[in-house]
């Protein structure tokens, strides 16, 4: 983009097509690879299945038919890994699979009632390695580029051998690119390195720098000169990042970017004719569409677009099939687990017609040269061809390496599965921009992003969003220690050495249970309403008889404590009205059936009297402390369960384990996970919540290089993986989340910890938006938060929590800066959940019935909503422009200084003070 001069794809806008238009009823393949799972010629599309060795192919024209016919190709023994259409012959297939073979298909045209073919028409390999990425030569209809390995090889189609091979790969190679002219080839390789070939002079690399930090998947693509080229990969910290590299100086990138933090690969799709790059995660559903420039050196991003559909591939629509009179500049294809999505990129025009302007000519369909002529140092170039339909039909051309009678063979296999009817106005697969309408924009997958955003939250990702876009309304929150008098002092003796799975200490809105040093298991309970200075003698205790390991209190029982212990038995106090007077020795109840030590302990969020506890012995087990027996015990796991949750609804829970997976259970149903997907690489420790009206769950651990982290996945997708993943730092506590449901906001620390990471967690890109951080000047032993009733409304205060150190127990409010206290904030206050009245009892859940808390409206009685009070007329703040503009004179400034000189001085005639004194007679001075 011209830095004097403003760019004609400012305003491109993504418009993504209502359902009816999609390819539906397909079954996209899982299998990871380096290809793009999707390729599209003018004519059809191919992309890979759930079956291995078999491709879909559906036609991109469906003008004329009543149904898409989606079509099977079974190509290869083995998956199929990349494959890629010719750029002059739509209809001629290239496909590299796992089982080291490359071939070439002629598939019939989307018109012809014909079957597709049985055998290719051409068969090279078999290579040593399974082939990893195919490309046709850009000028050359019979030079292809495979990858397979460490191995890149340059064949002859027409021949059927190789004309060189590339070398000096130290790993596999992960991308391969041809510059627009065909010249020159690039190469991304596990070894991070970025290569540059003249594949016709030798076959060494002339040019190789340092591509990306991390080894994960890496691609290039060139823009329309030799000079410069695009890469994707990822960073250090496993954030995408796009540079943009200049040839004549390959040592450093011109510039670079960061996206958000995934762990799939990024596909880069670049219109090398407009400029126009499109950027798209694997697993994610937010496609970025940004413009290149490099005379400028710049990349600039135009928009984004978040699809209902998560991302298994993306392919781009050649620009000879775009519908040019609706002003589409770009037509992009997602492939999904069960439909094609095409999205259109429209620049919005008045008129209904060519803009030539926005269409440059395009790349012809007639070759420059064929495989000999070019490997003998023919570089002439493709004939560019109008995209003006007045100017339309131009040549075709049909490539001599397969012959057409292949295409329908006798014995041909065949299957085809009817797809839905698309909308003949939508039109979003036709070539005819006559049938190009506006599509609808897709509802929403989750909150709306109109109150939040944010590309990401790294530094160059936060000098983005500054620009395109608002942020999270919590992004000042503010958190604050409360005054010392609401301090509880002089504590002594802690126990600091809780097994990692506990909070360390427990709260609800009266008391604070606190585990002691001292032997048999002693539990304090400190009275929150009674701050101060707890006296030098010893405090009344519960004592336990063996070390706590953890403990929490019953949500709908505030005086009873439950405490688990080192003997594999959970023991129930209750604690008087009155407070702890004195040392209670014999528990309420004790609930005995594990075999190992307990570690861990919740009370369900809706049915009164069910605890659900998790031992050493890998199991879970769901107790009726009325009857003080064990109803359910849950199995599955294979190590050490790191954590436990309840789904807010009390139907699912969740665990974290050991063994590096992510468990969701249905206790009443199964005592075998419902499903199961993979957690954390460390084994260090980790925690699960569930968030976003328990639609997605997060859990907080390590990844391999012990940096903490947040993975968040869609809990009716686990076995899919994390949908997102942010690394924060490296510190050796495990992070403890807890959740705001009303407000969508996550607090994680850690025990011996100095911070309070706050971050507004959403279930759609961007996934997190980072607010304003705690942080204490000491570390805090463990933090607990309180019942939302204990925020003060009045000061906007979101959060209560309670700050252990190490001899005192201090409030921290979490306030967010508002103008307008006197009103009610109901923007920050929805109705809450009455958490503490049970919904049923422990017999109604566990025999199937299902409730939820009634809620609860937090305006104070006199206050009126913000959301209904008047609008304050605007105030002037600033001085009128005349006393600016008032000029003085000299005299005037020296008059204006010395009377304020002589006011600080005084008035000399004023009398001094000891004028005023009396004195004494001269008798009294004897």
């Amino acid at each position: 983009m011209n830095r004097f001069k403003v760019s004609k794809f400012r305003h491109t806008e993504a418009r993504p097509p209502r359902r009816e238009a999609w390819i539906n009823d397909i079954r996209a393949g899982t299998a990871s690879s380096y290809g793009n799972h999707i390729k599209s010629s003018c004519s059809l599309i191919a992309f890979n299945t759930d079956r291995p060795g078999t491709l879909g192919i559906v036609p991109l024209d469906c003008q004329g038919k009543n149904k898409r016919n989606v079509a099977s190709l079974g190509c290869h023994s083995d998956l199929v890994t990349d494959f890629d259409f010719s750029p002059f012959d739509d209809h001629l297939l290239a496909t590299g699979s796992a089982d080291k073979m490359i071939k070439l298909w002629r598939l019939p045209t989307a018109t012809a009632n014909q079957d597709l073919p049985s055998a290719p028409g051409v068969v090279l390999g078999p290579e040593d390695f399974q082939v990893d990425v195919l490309k046709f030569h850009p000028t050359s209809d019979t030079v292809l580029v495979s990858a397979s390995n460490k191995a890149v090889k340059v064949w002859d189609l027409a021949l059927q051998h190789t004309l060189t091979e590339m070398a000096t790969h130290g790993d596999q190679v992960q991308s391969v690119a041809w510059s627009s002219d065909g010249v020159l080839l690039g190469t991304s390789c596990k070894d991070k390195q970025l290569r540059i070939f003249d594949p016709r002079r030798k076959p060494a690399a002339s040019q190789s720098t340092q591509g990306h930090e991390n080894h994960k998947d890496s691609r290039l693509v060139w823009t329309n000169s030799q000079e410069h080229l695009l890469s994707t990969g990822l960073n250090q910290m496993r954030e995408h990042e796009v540079k943009l590299w200049d040839t004549r100086c390959f040592s450093s990138a011109l510039t670079s970017f960061t996206l958000n933090t995934s762990p799939g690969s990024l596909i880069p799709l670049l219109d090398a004719d407009s400029g126009l790059l499109i950027l798209g995660g694997k697993g994610e559903n937010l496609i970025y569409c940004c413009e290149v420039s490099p005379q400028q050196a710049t990349l600039s991003q135009v928009n984004q677009c978040v699809l209902e559909t998560k991302c298994r591939g993306m392919a781009l629509v050649p620009r000879r099939a775009l519908a040019v009179l609706a002003c589409e500049v770009l037509r992009v294809l997602q492939l999904s687990e069960s439909a094609i999505v095409p999205v259109s990129y429209v620049v919005p025009r008045k008129s209904v017609e060519f803009h030539e302007d926005l269409f440059s000519d395009a790349l012809g369909s007639v070759p420059a040269a064929n495989g000999q002529a070019w490997w003998a140092g023919d570089n002439r170039q493709v004939q560019r061809v109008s995209l003006n339909p007045a100017h339309r039909p131009h040549a075709s051309f049909t490539s001599c390496l397969v012959p057409t009678e292949l295409a329908s063979p006798a014995a041909a296999q065949l299957q085809e599965v009817p797809a839905s009817d698309p909308d003949p106005s939508e039109g979003s697969f036709s070539s005819p921009p006559s049938s190009l309408t506006s599509p609808s924009t897709p509802s929403s997958l989750g909150r709306s992003l109109s109150s939040t955003s944010g590309i990401g939250t790294s530094s160059s990702q936060r000098s983005l969003q500054s620009l395109l876009g608002p942020s999270s309304k919590f992004r000042h929150a503010q958190g604050t220690v409360l005054h010392r008098d609401t301090h509880i002092t002089n504590l002594k003796g802690l126990n600091l050495t809780t097994p990692g799975e506990s909070d360390g200490f427990c709260a609800n809105r009266l008391h604070v249970a606190v585990p002691l040093l001292s032997t048999g298991g002693q539990v304090a309970v400190l009275e929150l309403q009674k701050p101060g200075r707890l006296p030098d003698t010893a405090l009344p205790t519960l004592q336990n008889g063996v070390p706590v390991t953890d403990l929490t209190w019953d949500p709908f029982d505030l005086y009873r404590l439950a405490v688990a212990g080192e003997d594999a038995r959970i023991r129930l106090w209750r604690v008087p009205p009155e407070g702890l007077q004195e040392v209670l020795t014999t528990p309420e109840a004790v609930l005995t059936g594990h075999t190992e030590k307990i570690y861990s302990l919740r009370f369900h969020p809706l049915a009164s009297d069910v605890l659900a506890s998790s031992s050493y012995d890998m199991s879970v087990r769901v107790w009726d402390i009325r009857e003080g027996m064990e109803k359910i015990r849950l199995q599955g796991h294979r190590d050490q369960i790191f954590s436990m949750a309840w789904s807010p609804d009390g139907q699912f829970l969740a665990t974290v384990c050991k063994d590096g997976k992510v468990r969701i259970f249905d206790p009443r149903r199964s005592p075998e996970p419902i499903q199961e997907g993979p957690g954390p690489e460390g084994g260090r420790g980790a925690r699960v919540v569930w968030v976003c009206d328990g639609r997605c769950l997060l859990v907080s651990g390590f990844d391999s290089r012990s940096e903490r982290q947040l993975l968040l996945y869609g809990a009716e997708s686990l076995a899919g993986g994390p949908v997102a993943v942010l690394g924060l730092d490296v510190a050796p506590s495990t992070l403890l989340p807890h959740y705001d449901p009303d407000t969508g906001l996550v607090l994680l620390t850690g025990k011996g910890d100095t911070r309070v990471f706050v971050y507004e967690l959403l279930p759609e890109v961007p996934f997190f938006l980072e607010c304003n951080s705690f942080t204490s000047p000491d570390p805090h032993k463990g933090f607990a938060f309180l019942p939302k009733t204990e925020c003060e409304v009045q000061q906007v205060e979101f959060a209560r929590g309670l700050r252990l150190r190490q001899t005192s127990l201090e409030p921290v409010a979490f306030r967010l800066p508002r103008v307008r206290k006197e009103f009610f904030q109901d923007d920050v206050y929805p109705e809450t959940a009455v958490c503490w009245e049970p919904a049923l009892s422990a017999a109604a859940w566990l025999g199937g019935a299902n409730g939820q808390h009634r809620r609860l409206n937090l305006q104070p009685p006199g206050m009126t909503p913000v959301s209904e009070a008047p609008r304050e007329a605007p105030t002037r703040r600033t001085l009128p422009s005349s006393v600016y503009l008032e000029e003085k004179s000299d005299e005037q400034k020296k008059e204006e200084l010395l009377s304020a000189m002589v006011a600080k001085l005084g008035n000399r005639e004023d009398p001094l003070p000891q004028d005023s004194f009396e004195g004494v007679d001269e008798d009294e001075w004897d």
